[in-house]
């Protein structure tokens, strides 16, 4: 039997124990405020409480990881227990334990516990734990300390977050709807507010690209994406590179099939840099851009989606005419 390993790291957060477990309980939340997290997902839920959740994280910026762990949340004693599911060798096993403990001062003792096997036909079993104990230890401190930072900042941060979706219905197929925006290296031809767009796709449904555009007031931004695609109902994406008003942006565009047609769904979700506001003019507060954000992102998104609308309309109408 595999020997297991343990690695543990604390930290303590300035903010109540309810709130920073709700934070790493909150799967929507963490590509929004943690820098590698891409996207997340519960896939399934068990009658015995467990859920199998899906994650895609980024590692060294340019490649994705995506797994799948039994996730176990313990509300009441503020416990949350992760499971990977076939963890990819030299792993045999891979549990990562979360506690959150309140403390007298109104602090919260955070502690994240890695506890793992390697396989016993590993060659060099302890160049292969070694290996893997120096990489909990390289990632795990910056991903608490990121905990941390939103978690004592969630009260100035909250209102900062605007998040919104607009849908639009497609009298088309939803392949077609689908095939439209993935392709999004063809945009630069069929989207205007579309400059110019480099993309690579290394990974089937892994995209990255730098895309330059123009706002609808003639601003222009030049943004890095990583987008996950999963045919034929969802495209997620998250900004690695930001315009400079933002700390972050993250959505999606999602497709519902109807007998009619498609209902395309565009969601953004971005927080303002509030040592950027100047760029909108002097005096500008976060009210005026949530308004300004709401009023650019809408129009450029709701644009794209018109576009496929008509891609994905004249395609059916040539198949039934």
């Amino acid at each position: 039997m595999a020997n297991a390993h343990t690695v543990r790291h604390t930290i303590t957060a300035g903010a109540p124990a309810r709130l920073v477990y709700d934070l790493v309980a909150d799967l929507g939340k963490w590509a929004q405020h943690f820098a590698p997290a891409v996207h997340a997902e519960v896939l399934e839920r068990g009658e015995d409480g467990t859920e199998l959740v899906r994650r895609w994280a980024l590692t060294g910026g340019t490649t994705v990881r995506c797994w799948d762990a039994r996730r176990q949340l313990d509300g009441n004693g503020l416990r949350i227990t992760l499971d990977q599911v076939d963890p990819q060798a030299p792993l045999e096993s891979m549990r990562a334990t979360w506690t959150f403990v309140a403390q007298a001062d109104g602090t919260t003792a955070v502690d994240l516990t890695h506890e793992f096997t390697v396989r016993d036909d590993e060659p060099g079993p302890a160049a292969a734990v070694d290996r893997l104990t120096d990489e909990l230890n390289e990632r795990t401190p910056a991903q608490l300390a990121a905990l941390k930072e939103t978690a004592e900042e969630w009260e100035d941060l909250e209102p900062r977050v605007i998040s919104f979706e607009d849908p639009l219905f497609i009298g088309g197929r939803l392949e077609d709807v689908y095939a439209f925006l993935y392709a999004a290296d063809k945009w630069p031809e069929r989207v205007p507010h579309v400059a110019k767009l480099e993309m690579s796709e290394e990974t089937p449904g892994i995209q990255f690209f730098d895309m330059h555009t123009h706002t609808p007031d003639g601003r222009d931004h030049t943004t890095r994406s990583v987008r996950v695609c999963l045919p034929a109902h969802k495209i997620v994406y998250k900004q690695i590179n930001l315009p400079a008003l933002l700390d972050a942006h993250t959505g999606h565009w999602v497709f519902t099939e109807t007998p009619e047609g498609v209902i395309a769904h565009a969601r953004h979700t971005a927080t303002i840099k509030t040592s950027a506001l100047s760029l909108l003019g002097e005096g500008t507060t976060v009210a005026d851009a949530r308004k300004y954000l709401r009023r650019v992102l809408s129009t450029n998104s709701l644009q794209t989606l018109r576009y496929a609308q008509q891609f994905a309309e004249e395609r059916l109408n040539a198949v039934t005419a």
